[in-house]
């Protein structure tokens, strides 16, 4: 019995909220519609807020209003997570409004969508570098921003997710045990990340592909792999002199110099 009293005055709210909002949409107040739009996005009420936004823009053009109204739906979209309706809408104000003092604030939150919007490394990339591009092209536009530390912060993250899709491609190579285009694969990843997190280990995956491709080689070929294969150790050795897996470097060094001795051995008259 207690409880009826608290059920019947959240009926009575709902009542109210549902009868304001229902005299914001059929209201022809401008003004009054717009002020019960801001409401409704404070509290954030996304549901109620974004019709009435909606239907402003086309109320609201050419009037003081519309650069307002505008903002607060691109915000609308960004604070649902919508972020492909948001990033265009966010986008959009700032290029209509270049002098607002929201502009950059836009900018900003249009780039920072597509980050959002990348995906895990093993899938497709496009927003990562659309990403990428956009905050690069912010940091352009507003060079003294408060916001380009979060901007450099971003693009290293989105960098390190093609820097590991770009790896894992690589290793795929050696995983199928194609070692000749698994070493051109990964010495390129080497070219293209120089100061990459995963330098040490594809360097180790370059004498792994090496090893494997000189000690499986045709004899017409094994002598140019074997040194192709222990300048790849050296590679390794001189980048990583105190490597955890320098025991595992130094086993594939001795095969491919017993090889080397092998072969060395049958040439000679």
């Amino acid at each position: 019995m207690r409880t009826l009293p608290f059920f019947a005055l959240l009926a009575a709210l709902l009542l109210v909220s549902c009868s304001e909002f229902s005299k914001a949409v059929k209201s022809t107040d401008v003004r009054y519609k717009y002020r019960m739009a801001v409401q409704y996005f404070e509290k954030p009420d996304y549901d109620r807020a974004m019709p009435l936004f909606e239907e402003l823009l086309s109320l609201t053009r050419g009037d003081t209003l519309y650069e307002p109204v505008s903002y607060y739906y691109a915000k609308g979209y960004f604070g649902m997570k919508d972020y492909l309706m948001a990033s265009y809408y966010l986008g959009n104000f700032s290029k209509t409004f270049r002098n607002s003092a929201h502009a950059e604030e836009c900018d900003f939150l249009a780039a920072y969508c597509h980050y959002k919007e990348s995906p895990e490394f093993e899938l497709d990339q496009r927003d990562t570098h659309t990403a990428i591009d956009k905050l690069e092209l912010f940091m352009v536009r507003y060079p003294e921003s408060t916001l380009k530390d979060s901007c450099i912060t971003l693009i290293d993250e989105l960098r390190l997710k093609l820097e590991k899709k770009d790896y894992a491609a690589a290793r795929q190579y050696l995983r199928l045990r194609n070692y000749q285009p698994a070493s051109e694969a990964l010495q390129g990843f080497l070219r293209r990340w120089p100061n990459s997190t995963f330098r040490e280990e594809a360097l180790l995956s370059v004498l792994q592909a090496d090893h494997d491709l000189a000690v499986n080689s045709v004899e017409a070929k094994k002598a140019e792999r074997i040194e192709a294969g222990i300048r790849s150790f050296n590679t390794f050795a001189d980048a990583f002199p105190n490597s955890t897996r320098m025991a595992v470097a130094k086993a594939m060094l001795r095969d491919l110099t017993a090889e080397q001795k092998k072969l060395t051995s049958t040439t000679q008259p």
